[in-house]
């Protein structure tokens, strides 16, 4: 039976949080691979709120932007089922720039956003989560930019998303104490208490002030903020000595009309405190180091990936309208391809 590449392109730029009316399915003839080159299957396609960034044409950090009618931006894992290049055979399990398509060619190493999974002892949707960038940037936004510190306390934004509910655990496998999570709803909520958070915040209550004022008497030491916005700014208001602050995620910042910028940022200046933000892609050198110890941690059983897996290529945008609605926990993943026997 022939193939047929299936394809999600942007229709319509998102104008606020993304609508249906902003995607459009399309089928086109699978693309067969030159020399040096992979065909690649996708099994699993990853969710992230910047997505609808890019659909609304920003630029993707020395790619062009994204076009209508172009296909949608996104990572994902899949498996080579062809290949021309003699590092790679039929089966190897690999994640990158899939974008949101059934078929994917690569070149490698040209196309440097493509990685081998080598925790083949775990499961391969874990290379959109805890095992992929995803990981990579809990991993050295926490580790490598923040410099945590044992003992020292640290509050997440996000706490309960993708990259959150991993800081979150790679916060107490290092020993920081206490580790506060900030989250919208109960459920969420007692989902970071499972996973080791000290404290939860439910934003969805109220203004924190009194809760950073109370479980921060000294200042908040490490933030780590996934959110942006008037989030980032009560945290400023709340910052001990020295205290880091690590922007690695804005959503509450992706589908204003004008940017946000925090009206206190000279908080920073009366606590000699440091506002640092990172692109993950820049760390690479420290990928594999990320990978290796988060796979440790898991195969101990002190990290626990969470995610959410939707069955149905056709669900992509529905999930990705889910983000913006606040229904996600954990990294979302949607199930493109049914895992194979070799």
């Amino acid at each position: 039976m022939s193939r047929i590449n299936r394809q999600w392109v942007v229709a319509a730029r998102p104008e606020g949080p993304p609508r249906p009316a902003d995607f459009d399915y399309r089928e086109t003839a699978v693309p067969q691979p030159a020399e040096g080159e992979l065909l690649l299957e996708t099994r699993y396609l990853s969710l992230a709120p910047v997505m609808a960034m890019y659909m609304s044409g920003a630029p993707i950090a020395g790619r062009p932007p994204l076009e209508i009618g172009d296909v949608i931006h996104g990572r994902g894992v899949g498996r080579v089922i062809e290949s021309r290049h003699p590092d790679y055979q039929p089966g190897d399990i690999l994640h990158g720039q899939f974008g949101w398509q059934s078929y994917k060619v690569t070149n490698l190493p040209a196309d440097d956003r493509f990685h081998r999974f080598t925790a083949t002892d775990l499961p391969a949707h874990l290379a959109l989560g805890a095992l992929g960038m995803t990981g990579f940037s809990a991993y050295c936004g926490f580790v490598d930019v923040g410099e945590p510190e044992a003992g020292k306390p640290v509050l997440v934004s996000g706490a309960a998303g993708g990259v959150g509910h991993l800081v979150v655990q790679i916060a107490r496998c290092l020993g920081c104490s206490p580790v506060v999570g900030i989250a919208g709803g109960p459920e969420k909520c007692a989902l970071l208490r499972e996973l080791g958070c000290d404290h939860a915040l439910d934003y969805w209550a109220g203004p924190l002030d009194d809760d950073l004022a109370r479980l921060f008497p000294d200042g908040v030491h490490l933030y780590f903020d996934n959110v942006g916005g008037e989030m980032l700014e009560s945290v400023l208001e709340h910052l001990g000595n020295r205290a880091r602050i690590v922007l690695c995620g804005s959503i509450s910042e992706y589908t204003r009309d004008e940017p946000f910028g925090p009206r206190n940022y000279t908080r920073l200046r009366r606590t000699d405190a440091s506002m640092r933000g990172f692109y993950v892609y820049n760390h690479a050198a420290g990928f594999a180091n990320a990978e290796a110890r988060m796979a440790d941690w898991i195969r101990a059983g002190k990290l626990r990936p969470v995610q959410h897996i939707i069955d149905g290529f056709e669900k992509m945008p529905a999930a990705l309208i889910g983000l913006y609605e606040g229904s996600n926990t954990g990294k979302q993943v949607v199930r493109v391809a049914a895992e194979r026997e070799e």
